[in-house]
């Protein structure tokens, strides 16, 4: 993070969001605000908190995709909540507490990620020594107990001393033993048995289901009895049988889970949570306004007083330990074209001090869409084809004349901005796609002439495109 300038993450979310210059720079200001406040005394530290920001612009314009990308820039924990399915509470949606712990979930996903690359040599090497384990095992000598207790408490004293024939045999099969292991080992290491099948035990990670009786009715709800029960129940393992490749992998995956010092990973989630997560609360204009009546959904004055303490401030309980939500950082977004950002209540309004406006977009904004960031539908459409041996080039004037024609649909029946532009790109290559296996037709250029013929039928005609694009 003390690399990254405001100005150089501006410039790196030019690479993936089209304009909304004004919204960057807001962003970048409060993503290097959290890197000057780790740098302040810490008297002073936990004096600073976060300037929350509220986006109001259309759908579409890419108010999700700044927020998505900045928490990607700097590996912060993101989690991103409609505001609308609180209203439910009760009924099919969840407490509001729950995007807090949900955060904390992604934040420990992230470490643990994290953590397991950096002993995933050392795993690899204790999976291939499990795997010749199983190909290749040493023999052991079978222990005998003179009487019951020893049988419990181990042996006391040594057994009866094996005579010499006994020791010879055990050494022979010793040494057969660590030549077949040497011969596994070179095939392991040429992966030329990668296709070969083996049987392993691993742990069984799928939690039990069981049927409950809720609101809904009878649903069934996953419950991990070794996380309600500590240590008490013992792991359950299965057996699976899988190629010697898969085997590996899923080897190691135990190796390395063995290495990693779980209590210390969690409370560096809860910390990264704390610290530097981001929480995208999304569709707030939904929630705006008060009601003067009641219904079966929860009054949307209640969901912003239950929002209110989490932005605000306040410790939630999770089933890794608590979490405060001080130094969170909250950007909300809203279209706001019925309700306006006063609507809100007034504690709630001061929570997000920092404001912006998206501008919804031209035809020159959807151009840039199509063909300049590093994610360009272009780029995907003709990336997924080539898979099949089908290579799309797109011209310039076909570029024009796809822009063009998701401002007119955007225009006739609902503006949601670029997403218009998925929907008529699906349109427009559905019969390549759908042909591309089979095809003896490789090359597709895409100009003004073949959008026109694949779509100004349906453009064209409003209540076609009501329903198609």
């Amino acid at each position: 993070m003390d690399e990254l300038t405001p100005r150089q993450i501006v410039a790196e979310l030019d690479k993936y969001v089209v304009g909304q210059a004004g919204a960057k720079r807001s962003v970048a200001v409060a993503l290097r605000n959290r890197y000057r406040r780790n740098r302040l005394p810490p008297e002073l530290k936990d004096e600073v908190v976060p300037k929350n920001i509220l986006m109001i612009g259309p759908t579409g314009v890419g108010k999700t995709e700044i927020a998505r990308r900045i928490a990607r820039m700097v590996k912060a924990p993101f989690m991103k909540v409609e505001a609308t399915k609180f209203t439910e509470v009760g009924y099919v949606g969840r407490d509001v507490d729950s995007m807090v712990r949900d955060l904390v979930e992604t934040s420990l996903r992230m470490v643990r990620s994290e953590k397991l690359e950096d002993v995933q040599e050392r795993a690899q090497e204790l999976a291939e020594e499990r795997l010749l384990d199983i190909l290749a095992p040493l023999p052991k000598r079978e222990q005998s107990f003179r009487n019951p207790l020893e049988a419990i408490f181990g042996t006391m004293r040594g057994g009866p001393q094996a005579d010499g024939d006994d020791d010879q045999d055990m050494e022979d099969r010793r040494r057969t033993a660590r030549e077949a292991r040497a011969q596994y080992r070179r095939r392991l290491a040429t992966g030329e048995m990668e296709g070969e099948t083996v049987e392993i035990e691993v742990d069984d990670t799928t939690p039990p289901m069981v049927d409950v009786l809720s609101g809904a009715g009878v649903e069934e709800m996953a419950i991990n009895f070794q996380d309600v029960l500590g240590g008490m129940l013992p792991k359950r393992r299965k057996k699976r049988k899988v190629t010697i490749a898969e085997a590996r992998r899923l080897l190691a995956q135990e190796e390395a889970a063995k290495l990693i010092d779980q209590e210390q990973a969690t409370a560096e989630a809860i910390r990264r949570a704390e610290q530097s997560g981001i929480i995208f609360v999304d569709e707030i204009d939904k929630i705006a306004g008060r009601d003067a009546t009641g219904g079966a959904d929860v009054s949307r004055e209640g969901v912003q007083r239950d929002l209110l303490p989490i932005v605000e401030g306040t410790t939630v309980s999770s089933r890794h330990g608590p979490v405060r939500t001080d130094h969170m950082l909250f950007v909300a977004a809203g279209a706001f074209h019925v309700s306006r950002p006063s609507d809100l209540i007034p504690e709630l309004q001061g929570r997000f001090p920092v404001r912006v406006e998206l501008q919804p977009l031209s035809r020159a904004d959807l151009r840039r869409i199509l063909v300049e960031p590093e994610n360009a539908l272009t780029k995907q459409y003709a990336a997924l084809l080539e898979t099949e041996g089908v290579t799309v080039t797109f011209t310039e004037d076909g570029v024009d004349e796809l822009a063009a024609t998701a401002q007119r649909v955007n225009e006739q029946t609902e503006n949601i901005g670029a997403r218009r532009l998925h929907t008529i790109m699906e349109k427009l290559l559905e019969d390549v796609s759908f042909e591309a296996p089979e095809s003896d037709e490789k090359t597709v250029t895409v100009d003004a002439a073949y959008v026109k013929t694949r779509l100004a039928g349906i453009a064209q005609d409003r209540d076609l495109s009501r329903f198609i694009l």
